[in-house]
């Protein structure tokens, strides 16, 4: 685990930084090989050297991004296509139930070309 990541989790709110946590985890259990660093200020997940997932944390959200996720389905409210068509993004906030599992799949689903 990247020391860097580990600082920017460090300084979130304790609620993001748990969803955070959880995240980290998902993604290097789906991806054991992927290579963690911290870019643009956020955790981005690489999986042989190309994109496949970036944490990041707003105010009152946290987002997690999938790269190369065009066939993933929508789910509304929730887990949306952004304004590039190959990346969704999972809007998490404080409170809300979140399916790390689902979330493990469509990471799963998403880099297995990669």
């Amino acid at each position: 685990m990247n020391p860097e990541v580990t600082q920017y989790i460090e300084k979130l709110q304790p609620w993001q930084k748990e969803a955070a946590t959880t995240l980290r985890k998902m993604v290097l259990k789906t991806i054991p090989d992927a290579e963690e660093r911290l870019q643009y200020g956020k955790p981005h997940y690489l999986k042989n050297g190309q994109y496949a997932a970036v944490i990041s944390a707003a105010k009152d959200k946290l987002s997690f991004m999938l790269f190369n996720a065009t066939e993933l389905a929508e789910i509304k409210g929730y887990f949306q296509s952004t304004t590039a068509p190959d990346r969704k993004t999972a809007t998490i906030k404080d409170g809300q139930a979140v399916d790390y599992k689902q979330l493990g799949d469509f990471l799963k689903q998403s880099s297995k070309s990669l």
